[in-house]
């Protein structure tokens, strides 16, 4: 079990007017990891303050920072400032496999569904 760092850029969404993705928007998450790619809620536990979460994109004047956040049976992303929006929560990411290749659902402040494919996933 370990952290790993988990790029995501916007896949294709055309239906959201990005018919071919952008990779200029995106997150930098920080994830605890178990050995077959899955979220580990114990190993979050220990390291909750070191499981943060970054969105990118060009049309933002500020990055927005926060946390991989669980509770009860769901995962999101938290946001503790009010100009870098509300908690987003994300598709079932507990059952996922957080791996290169990989695609996951974001619902986004804005209201919209987005589809972003994971690109790099490193041991922290």
């Amino acid at each position: 079990m370990s952290l790993t760092r988990i790029v995501m850029r916007l896949g294709r969404n055309p239906d959201a007017g990005y018919p071919e993705g952008d990779d200029n928007h995106g997150y930098v998450v920080v994830a605890p990891l178990d050995k077959d790619g899955h979220l580990d809620v114990e190993l979050w536990r220990a390291e909750r303050a070191k499981c943060t979460v970054d969105r990118f994109s060009p049309d933002e004047a500020e990055k927005a920072d926060g946390w991989l956040t669980h509770r009860g049976s769901h995962w999101f992303f938290h946001y503790d400032e009010e100009h870098e929006g509300p908690d987003e929560p994300v598709f079932r990411l507990g059952e996922h496999v957080m791996r290169v290749g990989e695609y996951l659902t974001i619902h986004e402040a804005d209201g919209d569904d987005l589809t972003y494919k994971i690109t790099e996933a490193q041991p922290v």
